[in-house]
């Protein structure tokens, strides 16, 4: 059986199909359905057709591989198309699985597309498989597509509506990217480009649409690359495969192919059998593209898991928007860090839940020794505190022209053994400079001897929550790997992300939560939570005056959007980086309405709670006593949940005006306008938000004061938010 199907545990076999699904022969194809989708195979072509009840329709689709020692071969190739079926019964439901064969006497490989339908599950499963019909003979891929959809084959997806979007999502969430969803036909042409594990397509008004996405991430880069044409809802080329590696581009915009890549230099490794498989597909498609994304993110959990954390979320305060990278200015570090968590201990709010956190940022030997961290851990437990720690486990920032004589940090072994090479045999950079940061081997012993003694350090300062980061290097592909049996870049990322988990339970304990900061998003279950986009500065946009052309609230939200489903599926909570009550290191000072915009769009997807202020400063300190230490501010964080949008973000312009609920006993509702000429008149339905046929009170989420009233019977109600600005409401019941 397919390894990469390994979901399939518990398989059964069932006497018959349940009245849910149909399963019919009709002329040359074979006819599989239940009420959410109809799947034709037809066994003359050895075509397939997904055909939805929201009208969404996959014609023509094919599968490929590229085998690097015979070629190439297309499911339509093959002179014969035969199928079986596999009834069974696993954790996503009970279903069938087609097993689609093509072959042909003349060909030494085979192809078997498995598709799975479930009963009730509104999406199927796809998957390859390519083996060698002589049994003693080897595949070798680096291209392997279970969907494609070419112009060639007749091939097309359609999309009803009139103001179809195609949401591209980057690789990882490094060099301030975007996922963007792009409007097509754009000035009368189309799109085309690259999305990296997910894409997904909508109407902007009706939300109807469809996501594609990998589900199992130990080997594979899911690349899917797409050209919609001109035609408005169809798109013409859209190719799932497995193999995705991309170079950075400078001469392209960063979020359109430039820097969303997976930065490598190299090709991506190839699967080496008899047998190799593609990666697994989730499609679904529906009249609410909404529930296609929160099915994957909960399909995905299911298939590959995820960790749980079953205290009260973290509050922390982080040392790198006052010190900078590695506290070399010597700003604050070390000696006045106690007067912050003196502060922090007198706000009762924020204490009232669990022990806040002091994250040590960038931590460098030469200025915050153990010893240092270890007397900072003290005082902060006299005040009722925990310790950060701060490592990056896959790459080690040095100077270029000296790596033939550097060590491995911690160890004393050459750097120059762990690091990754490309097809030169050159050193691979992550970050390139003459500073840079060099990936390293993630398979490799010396690396494990340096996380092990990093997390000794962790350990020493009793460390309960560890930031890691620059999680990317570790995913890079790279010519040479200590263990043989790891043949890609993602293959070495969960290898080593698996060693790293397994050594903080045994190192430090199984309490310790972790959160990853630059990283790709797959695979997930490693931590606790995850940037949903880079670092962010607070300042309210990315054309600011005076403030970095990157980092803004506003860019964050553009992303982090659409990203709102991870929260309770791949992780229990996200991560929307450090809030700041007055300037982020040596940026101008933020008006106090951008902190609350800030703070609220940490509030709507499910972020943890950290700051990142110089608190020893007056009006820092004054903004966190009414921001930080407020009663419901900290009541939510300490349980944080990710709204669901009512409106996303379209394209990566600052202008944005997004509005989100939160459905429960007591409805939240958020809007926030990053325009700085128009005003938002931000509507809430109540066939969406679905609150009960009684009045309520809206409250202003910060002060509690009432603003306005919704009256029994009443459909819906508008809030009017001014430019540059942003509201939290809460409707309570009034009897």
């Amino acid at each position: 059986m397919n390894r990469i199907l390994i979901f399939l545990l518990y398989t059964i076999t069932l006497p018959a199909l349940a009245p849910a699904q149909q399963t019919q022969l009709a002329g040359d194809s074979l006819v599989v359905s239940n009420s959410h989708v109809r799947i034709v195979a037809n066994l003359q072509s050895g075509k397939v057709h997904y055909r939805f009840a929201s009208a969404a329709q996959f014609e023509n689709t094919t599968a490929y591989v590229q085998d690097l020692r015979t070629g190439g071969y297309t499911s339509t190739g093959f002179t014969r198309h035969s199928f079986t079926t596999d009834h069974l019964n696993n954790p996503l439901g009970k279903g069938i699985c087609i097993n689609l064969v093509h072959e042909d006497a003349e060909k030494p490989v085979r192809l078997i597309q498995y598709i799975t339908i479930y009963e009730v599950q509104p999406f199927i499963l796809l998957s390859v498989e390519a083996s060698a019909k002589n049994k003693d003979a080897l595949v070798e891929t680096r291209d392997i597509s279970p969907l494609t959809v070419l112009p060639a084959q007749q091939g097309k997806i359609i999309l009803p509506g009139a103001s179809p979007l195609f949401t591209d999502y980057p690789f990882d969430n490094d060099n301030w990217v975007d996922v963007v969803s792009r409007p097509w036909p754009s000035a009368g042409k189309g799109i085309s480009g690259i999305s990296y594990e997910l894409a997904s397509a909508y109407d902007e008004h009706a939300k109807n649409g469809f996501a594609v996405g990998s589900l199992v991430h130990d080997f594979w880069k899911t690349g899917i690359r797409y050209a919609t044409g001109s035609t408005a809802g169809q798109v013409d080329s859209f190719i799932v495969y497995g193999g995705a590696a991309t170079k950075d581009d400078p001469s392209l915009p960063d979020s359109y192919g430039g820097k969303d890549g997976s930065h490598d230099y190299v090709a991506h490794g190839t699967q080496l059998g008899n047998a190799v498989y593609s990666p697994l597909i989730y499609l679904s498609a529906s009249s609410d593209i909404r529930n296609d994304l929160v099915g994957f993110g909960n399909t995905v959990k299911k298939v590959s898991g995820s960790l749980t954390w079953n205290k009260p979320a973290p509050f922390y305060w982080n040392s790198f928007g006052v010190e900078g990278v590695l506290g070399y200015g010597k700003v604050m570090m070390p000696l006045d860090v106690a007067k912050i968590s003196d502060f922090l201990h007198s706000l009762n709010n924020f204490n009232k839940t669990t022990q806040p956190v002091l994250s040590i940022d960038s931590y460098d030997g030469s200025i915050y020794t153990t010893e240092v961290l270890q007397s900072i851990s003290r005082y902060g437990k006299k005040k009722g505190q925990q310790m950060g720690f701060y490592f990056i486990p896959f790459a080690l920032w040095t100077w270029k022209n000296n790596i033939s004589g550097s060590k491995l940090t911690n160890t004393d072994h050459p750097l120059s053994e762990v690091l990754l090479l490309d097809d030169k045999h050159n050193y691979i950079p992550y970050k390139d400079g003459e500073w840079g940061a060099f990936p390293i081997d993630p398979t490799h012993p010396y690396t494990r001897e340096y996380i092990i003694a990093q997390l000794k350090k962790a350990k020493a300062i009793d460390a309960k929550f560890i930031k890691i980061d620059f999680l990317s290097a570790g995913a890079l592909e790279s010519t040479r790997r200590y263990n043989p049996a790891i043949r890609s870049g993602i293959q070495a990322y969960d290898y080593g992300m698996k060693m790293l988990k397994q050594l903080v339970d045994s190192i430090m304990g199984p309490d310790i939560f972790i959160t990853q900061a630059i990283s790709p998003l797959f695979p997930h279950q490693y931590a606790h939570t995850r940037f949903l986009s880079t670092d962010v500065y607070s300042h309210l946009r990315n054309d600011q005056p005076g403030f970095p052309h990157y980092g803004s609230t506003a860019a964050s939200m553009v992303s982090a959007t659409h990203f709102w489903w991870t929260q309770g599926s791949l992780w229990p909570y996200t991560n929307m980086d450090v809030v700041v009550m007055k300037n982020f290191q040596k940026n101008k000072d933020l008006s106090e309405q951008e902190v609350k915009v800030r703070l609220f769009s940490m509030m709507a997807l499910g972020s943890i709670v950290g700051d990142g202020s110089d608190l020893r400063n007056a009006a820092a300190a004054e903004r966190a006593k009414k921001y930080l230490n407020n009663a419901a501010v900290c009541d939510f964080f300490s349980k944080p949940k990710a709204f669901t949008p009512l409106r996303f973000p379209v394209g990566n312009g600052q202008s944005q005006q997004l509005s989100y609920y939160l459905p429960g006993d007591t409805i939240l509702v958020a809007a926030f306008n990053f325009d700085t000429e128009k005003s938002l008149a931000a509507s809430f339905p109540q066939a969406e938000l679905k609150w009960q046929n009684r009045e309520y009170t809206l409250q202003d989420f910060l002060t509690g004061k009432e603003i306005g009233r919704i009256n029994k019977g009443q459909s819906s109600f508008t809030l009017d938010i001014g430019v540059k600005d942003a509201v939290m409401i809460k409707l309570v019941p009034r009897d």
